[in-house]
């Protein structure tokens, strides 16, 4: 080994081996396979630390399932269909500064190199070389012969297949239906696709028709039932507003609406006309017709209604809306003269028309003064908002001024309303986004009711029961979001699945239309079979639909497969081996924002597709990287690219940080100061591993152990159940947590204690449980202790627990030391002395057998504070200490309930001599304290100066210092 760790020349030297010997080129063979996918890059930019946490977390996995024996395919593509390359390609060709600047400063390219990408393809070419070039320059264990691009012509074929197969199924139909719409680029955005508003959702709103005049004043909500409750319109006098001719289902009408409310109705399935601009002030204070009573409400002033809110123009519901009552409150004192208003607005009567258990008449008005809400502006008016709304909705009903809708659950009732206001032609829906949306291109997206387009049937009931039940079978972890899988399964609407613009494959059956880049990242999984064949030689001509049809359905014969595509037979008859062999896939490890879009359409297309034998195992989910606490963004920075953190702090620091920052769901976020850390403990194990290696330790006789090395084993035992168990359900961060940290604590103990000779065996198995997370070293440390040529440690064993060498009578014993050295060493830091003499007491035998029963309590789950006492106080030996045996008996409970598991479990078989035990070990605890140290018991305390011995406890002696 080298004097001083150098990542590069490690990690360079070890890339470079396991290319040259093709270890993880994964062909089907007699042992369990394991096939695990991870979402492949989109190709905009280069990769980032983002990538870096759900790429490392399938590679560790990779990495431990091919240690433990199992056939490990791990491979990768790139994905490209879509705008969003397009998009960019058109910001270099228009030189747009801000983009030139993202790309030369955060991602890295030189200038001259990227005023060359300035087409779709180029940017693909190049982003697909640097992509792969990261992800080896970390370690990842991929099969790199099966990659693939999304606009591969072979892919296509592939992509070609599912949608005619999806269309023979009638699971692709034509209709209209509302989706997120870029109006520069005349088509549907997915997430992939957009700037800002990933997460927004479509929601459908009422359009309630006010009637003034003869023209509508329409008004969006999404709690039509509070219509009865109106005491007034909001209209903001500084907005535009227009008049427009509106036709939809046979009925013309004139309304009134904001001029972005105008624009966004242009794209629904209505007919539009604009008929001239109004004045918003003319709007304000007149009286119009509450549709559904007949009511007279007058309109007021509102600078807080926005023009790109519904029809902007808002109805106000003062008793059920807290912003409603803070709004006009607020115009209690208001000179309105200049809108012809000179009534006294306080004299509004307000309507309560939904009773609710938690509040009065006026919800909102309880709910501003018990929150202390000053007006509008004040945070806590959200807040208040907040609880009468869930109130409402989760426990509220009609009351009798709604007529026959008296008496219904708020909760059941937007539906049934909206459905009779449509009918009685004063009501209709709207959609809406959840949040702002902006196209990748800068235009703000809106929402079209595209006619004639094509859809994924993702509605069809009997298909998502299909996805319920592949849900319900496979492993989701963390296991807590099966709920919410479910959930979206239940929400989830027909997607548009194809668009006019864009990279992509085009819609078989319509060539009018390129396929959406969700919809060809469905089942890609199994061509990953294929594109191992493919690049052995199979000409793009030869993948037609019989040969797809007979290897992943077994619908056409061998025979037909091989006329049709002349390939030759054993070679189908190959390829088909190997779709059975690695099908289904084991993992899909991935982002947690990829759960509302891509995960559920992987689910439902494999089991839309292929039988249920080759549906997926498991999903595995993990949360995002922020820089710094910013998010990432490759088109607006920051960005930290996997490419600067290798070169900067090299691939196993890398990936040691980003696995031990977070866990699972949690988010983590990429700080100079952890990484530098993270360098330091790769550092330290470096030259650990160096000194333990030339100190020419050795190799320890296992028969003549002493307590020391029995601790060490038994150790080591907890460390190997640990790390595995964590592995098992893709804890990687608790898994490295015992790995590397725990362990590392351990082995500083057993030094400290005088343990030397079984560090060669502990280095031994260290390095391998260490191996999936930080490979090169591993690999170097595993050469430099007489592994060579294809010896590889990826190869090696991963160590498994071992019950024989636990050895809880050596744990009890260095339990107890630790803890009587640490208390020791807090009480000489907090007093300052130095001590001439230390003095141990351990714990009575009563209080031992108080401690011993309540263990066992605790192991049969039973454990409780009142059954403990009254047994103990059966008998007379313990009742001859009175009072001290229930207090004590409380003290124990509590300690023993808030143990956690790993100690609970070293605990649970506890049986000690505690005196002999620290008898034994006397020596040590001379030279540690340098003084002499005495040890009594406190039954037979012959020298207790200060009674200290009433303190002792089990594993814990009391302690008295001169």
């Amino acid at each position: 080994m080298q004097q001083d760790y150098n990542s590069s020349n490690i990690e360079q030297k070890w890339q470079q081996k396991w290319n040259e010997s093709k270890v993880f080129e994964a062909e089907a063979d007699d042992r369990d396979k394991y096939f695990i996918t991870i979402p492949y890059p989109y190709l905009n930019g280069n990769l980032h630390a983002g990538h870096t946490r759900t790429f490392t977390i399938g590679d560790v996995v990779a990495r431990y399932k091919r240690m433990l024996g199992n056939n490990v395919l791990y491979p990768m593509g790139f994905h490209v269909t879509g705008t969003p390359i397009v998009g960019l390609a058109e910001l270099i060709q228009n030189r747009d500064p801000e983009t030139m600047k993202v790309y030369t400063e955060f991602h890295g390219i030189p200038m001259e190199t990227l005023k060359g990408m300035d087409t779709p393809e180029r940017i693909v070419d190049y982003f697909s070389v640097e992509a792969e070039k990261s992800m080896r320059s970390i370690g990842y264990s991929i099969d790199w012969r099966r990659k693939f691009t999304t606009t591969d012509p072979n892919y296509k074929k592939f992509i070609e297949w599912q949608f005619n197969l999806l269309y023979e199924k009638d699971l692709i139909v034509k209709g209209s239906h509302p989706v997120k719409w870029c109006p520069n680029d005349d088509n549907p955005v997915e997430d992939h696709d957009i700037l800002h508003g990933e997460g927004a959702t479509i929601i459908d709103y009422t359009l309630v028709k006010f009637k003034y005049n003869g023209m509508i004043i329409p008004c969006a909500t999404l709690r039509p039932e509070t219509v009865f409750g109106v005491t007034n319109l909001w209209i903001n006098p500084d907005l535009e507003h227009v008049k427009i001719n509106v036709t939809f289902e046979g009925r013309e009408e004139v309304w009134v609406v904001s001029k972005e409310a105008y624009r966004k109705l242009t794209f629904t399935d209505r007919e539009v006309e604009f008929i001239e601009d109004i004045d918003a002030r003319s709007l304000i204070g007149i009286k119009v017709t509450n549709p559904l009573n007949d009511t007279q409400v007058i309109t007021l002033p509102a600078s807080f209604v926005k023009g790109e809110n519904g029809s902007g123009i808002v109805m106000s519901v003062p008793s059920h809306a807290p912003y409603d009552y803070l709004a006009l409150r607020d115009l209690y004192d208001k000179d309105l003269s200049e809108y012809g208003i000179t009534e006294d607005l306080r004299e509004l009567k307000f309507i309560s028309l939904i009773k609710v258990k938690e509040f009065g008449e006026f919800p909102a008005i309880e709910a501003v003064e018990q929150f202390e809400v000053k007006d509008q502006d004040d945070p806590k008016a959200e807040e208040a908002t907040k609880i009468v709304y869930r109130r409402e909705f989760h426990g509220g009903v009609l009351k009798e001024n709604t007529g026959k809708y008296s008496g219904m659950a708020v909760s059941k009732i937007k539906d049934v309303l909206t459905k009779d206001l449509i009918e009685m032609g004063i009501g209709e829906v709207f959609y809406e986004f959840s949040e702002p949306v902006v196209c990748r291109c800068g235009t703000p997206c809106v929402v079209n009711m595209v006619k004639g387009q094509w859809f994924l049937n993702y509605s069809n009931p009997e298909w998502k029961d299909k996805v319920y039940r592949c849900i319900e079978n496979m492993d989701i972890i963390p296991e807590d979001l099966r709920v919410e899988f479910n959930n979206k399964v239940d929400w989830l609407k027909d997607k548009a699945c194809a668009r006019k613009k864009g990279l992509g494959t085009l819609l078989p059956f319509d060539n009018q239309w390129l396929i959406e880049s969700l919809g060809d990242s469905t089942i890609y999984m199994s061509y990953y079979v294929f594109a191992k064949f493919i690049a052995m030689g199979i000409k793009t001509e030869q993948l037609v639909p019989e040969l797809f049809d007979h290897v992943l359905l077994k619908k056409c014969s061998l025979e037909t497969a091989a006329e049709k595509s002349g390939i030759d037979a054993d070679i189908i008859e190959q390829i088909s081996s190997d779709f059975e062999y690695w099908y289904p896939v084991d993992l899909r490890s991935s982002g947690k924002d990829l759960i509302p879009n891509h995960l559920l359409f992987f689910l439902f297309h494999h089991v839309a597709i292929f039988d249920e034998d080759k549906w997926p195992r498991a999903i595995a989910i993990n949360g995002f990287v922020s820089l710094e606490g910013k998010k990432m963004s490759k088109s607006k920075g920051p960005l930290l690219t996997l490419n600067d953190a290798i070169t900067n702090y090299g691939a196993d620091i890398s990936r040691m940080y980003i696995l031990s920052s977070a866990e699972q769901m949690q988010d983590a976020d990429w700080k100079n100061s952890g990484i530098e850390t993270a360098r330091k403990q790769i550092e330290r194990f470096y030259n650990f591993s160096k000194d333990i290696i030339g100190s020419g330790i050795p190799t320890c006789n296992m028969e003549n152990l002493k307590g020391i090395d029995r601790w060490m084993l038994s150790r080591l035992q907890q460390r190997i159940l640990e790390t595995n168990e964590a592995l098992d359900t893709i804890r990687t961060r608790n898994a490295l947590q015992n790995a590397y940290f725990l362990l590392f604590n351990d082995i500083r103990w057993y030094q400290k204690r005088g343990g030397s000779a079984l560090l060669c065996e502990v280095l031994d198995v260290w390095i391998r449980l260490m191996a999936p997370f930080t490979p090169h070293i591993c690999e170097e440390i595993w050469e430099a202790i007489g592994h060579t040529d294809n010896d590889l440690i990826s190869l090696a064993d991963y160590p498994q627990y071992d019950e024989s060498l636990v050895d809880t009578q050596a744990e009890f014993t260095e339990e107890l030391i630790s803890g009587t050295l640490s208390d020791v060493d807090e009480i000489i830091r907090v007093t300052k002395l130095t001590p001439k003499k230390a003095i141990l007491y351990t714990s009575p035998e009563w209080k031992m057998e108080t401690f011993k029963k309540a263990l066992s309590m605790q192991k049969e789950g039973n454990l409780n504070p009142g059954i403990l006492i009254k047994d103990l106080m059966s008998d007379p030996e313990m009742r001859s200490h009175g009072k001290e045996v229930p207090k004590f008996a409380q003290k124990v409970v509590s300690d023993i309930t808030a143990m956690n598991e790993e100690k609970f479990d070293t605990l649970s078989n506890f049986d000690l001599d505690e005196k002999i035990a620290l008898e034994e070990n006397l020596e040590f605890f001379k030279n540690e304290l340098g003084c002499p140290v005495e040890i009594y018991s406190a039954d037979n305390a012959e020298y207790d100066p200060e009674n200290k011995a009433r303190f002792a406890y089990p594993l814990r002696p009391a302690i008295y210092l001169e």
